[in-house]
């Protein structure tokens, strides 16, 4: 049956496509950030060290430019400004994530900070003068280095860690926050921090730490979704959902069913993993995922497998528990036929999948990972509601990055393009998205990449101590699509020679 979908789902990217340009009735937009990327004050007025803090003062040439969040964007003191450009844009909502480390500095509810609070309170009051709606992630990847030095998200005790900083942010914000993401990206969180070293705490436990990790985090979300759901939903009367991100994956060739059915497996370990325990009626890990790591484990010479299905309590606990389905896209990568790919480690998640891939499709970015192929956009979405019940969907980040062009003619085509194919699957697929959120409001530290490569709405000038925000040409754009809600015809954002920068 899922080789037979991914089969339909090329079938429709190859025929003729309608061109649609407005936006349906009801439909969102907003601009996303997240705490360590722009706040900075890394140790101000209470907060501790974050991982990310470690890793950047600790190993900073893991840093493509040198840079860290130790200032990023200054908008612990210019959130002022930020709320400002938010209302220029006219967008619908903002999401932005709450820095666990700022409000409980010991990563424990044994002290709340109160300047922690007060920030946060700061925030969603400005906000509220402007009638922009909050959407906030409790956890964006910069978990207190005090829980990480006792295993992170590979200590079971951060299931409870986790619900109790939750539990705090509903109990403090919750009367202004109606929408809320426990979790972002936690494949991003999983594989990339503990299963590799590309991102923050950098475990590097390959084929064990990410899976150990993914147990844990799943568990954690669903009894933050239980505790809002059954003590503040009631008062607050607001939605929680996760935002899981992929890659989407597609057969180099789409005659070869060997490399269809690769495909759906690619997609099952990337997606699935943390979509399937929730989002559909069986529950647990993806079946493929499951009988995979199993057969490798065995072959390794190990008494079980190194991921273990949920039992039946936590199958049942964990399913249902998100109101949307949260989604962050941006590009599509190809399956090219089995085997070990050529950078997988030994035992890992990669070498699990079976696959060979390659980033050869599309157009390019500033970001070696980001190749440009809206039709991919279009099948991942297309794919989500065959696969996950038909639930209902917000697109929770997509961009485009460069390295800081004001005429930034790259990411309005990526953001046209994109929003066409978004469109298209709406009207002709009945897909249901509900909303549309850009990554992101300004040039922020991109982790790993640092300011080297550059996703925002705004240019800031990380060399100015004042971090000047500079709108680029996409941010009018964007001003001009949601106050039409309509894809812009503007001449200007097609040919250079009608540019005016006065009128930004």
């Amino acid at each position: 049956m899922a080789t037979a979908i991914i089969i339909a789902l090329l079938a429709i990217t190859h025929s003729g496509i309608a061109h649609y340009t407005k936006f349906p009735e009801g439909f969102t937009f907003g601009v996303a950030t997240a705490s360590h990327q722009i706040e900075g004050a890394w140790n101000v007025s209470g907060k501790s060290e974050n991982v990310w803090d470690r890793l950047t003062h600790s190993r900073p040439w893991m840093i493509a430019d040198g840079t860290n969040g130790d200032i990023a964007c200054d908008s612990y003191n210019k959130y002022q400004e930020d709320v400002d450009h938010l209302a220029y844009l006219g967008v619908d909502f903002y999401r932005f994530s709450l820095s666990w480390a700022r409000i409980l500095p010991t990563g424990r509810v044994d002290h709340v900070n109160p300047d922690g609070i007060r920030y946060y309170n700061a925030l969603l009051d400005a906000l509220a003068e402007k009638n922009i709606e909050p959407l906030v992630t409790l956890f964006h990847w910069d978990l207190p280095q005090s829980l990480q030095d006792l295993g992170g998200w590979a200590n079971p005790k951060m299931i409870d860690y986790f619900r109790d900083y939750s539990d705090v942010c509903f109990r403090e914000f919750g009367d202004r926050i109606k929408s809320w993401i426990t979790i972002n990206e936690p494949y991003e969180i999983c594989e990339d921090a503990y299963g590799d070293d590309k991102k923050a705490p950098a475990i590097d436990s390959h084929g064990v730490g990410n899976y150990l990790c993914s147990d844990n985090l799943l568990k954690a979300h669903a009894e933050v979704y239980h505790l809002y759901n059954d003590t503040y939903r009631p008062q607050q009367n607001g939605r929680i959902m996760i935002s899981i991100n992929s890659i989407w994956y597609e057969p180099s060739d789409p005659e070869d069913a060997e490399q269809v059915a690769l495909a759906e497996v690619a997609n099952q370990f990337k997606f699935g993993w943390f979509a399937h325990p929730i989002f559909t009626e069986e529950g647990g890990y993806p079946a493929v995922m499951v009988e995979n790591v199993a057969q490798q484990s065995q072959a390794e010479g190990l008494p079980k497998s190194r991921l273990e299905q949920f039992d039946d309590y936590w199958i049942e606990r964990i399913k249902g528990t998100s109101d949307f389905l949260g989604i962050n896209h941006y590009t599509t990568h190809l399956v090219t036929g089995p085997g070990v790919d050529p950078i997988a480690k030994s035992p890992s998640w990669l070498k699990d999948i079976g696959a060979v891939t390659t980033m050869n499709v599309g157009g390019d970015s500033a970001s070696e990972w980001l190749r440009v192929v809206p039709t991919g956009f279009a099948n991942l979405l297309r794919w989500c509601k065959s696969s996950y019940n038909d639930a209902p969907i917000y697109i929770t980040e997509n961009g485009f990055s460069d390295r800081g062009d004001l005429d930034d003619y790259g990411r309005i085509q990526y953001l046209n393009d994109y929003l066409s194919a978004l469109l298209h699957v709406i009207y002709e697929d009945d897909v249901k998205v509900l909303g549309y959120t850009l990554w992101t409001l300004m040039d922020n530290f991109e982790w790993r990449a640092g300011f080297s490569e550059r996703f925002g709405l705004y240019y800031v000038d990380i060399t100015d101590p004042e971090r000047l925000r500079t709108p680029k040409l996409s941010a009018d754009y964007y001003k001009q699509l949601i106050a039409a809600r309509e894809l812009p015809e503007d001449d200007r954002f097609k040919n250079p020679a009608h540019i005016d920068r006065s009128e930004l």
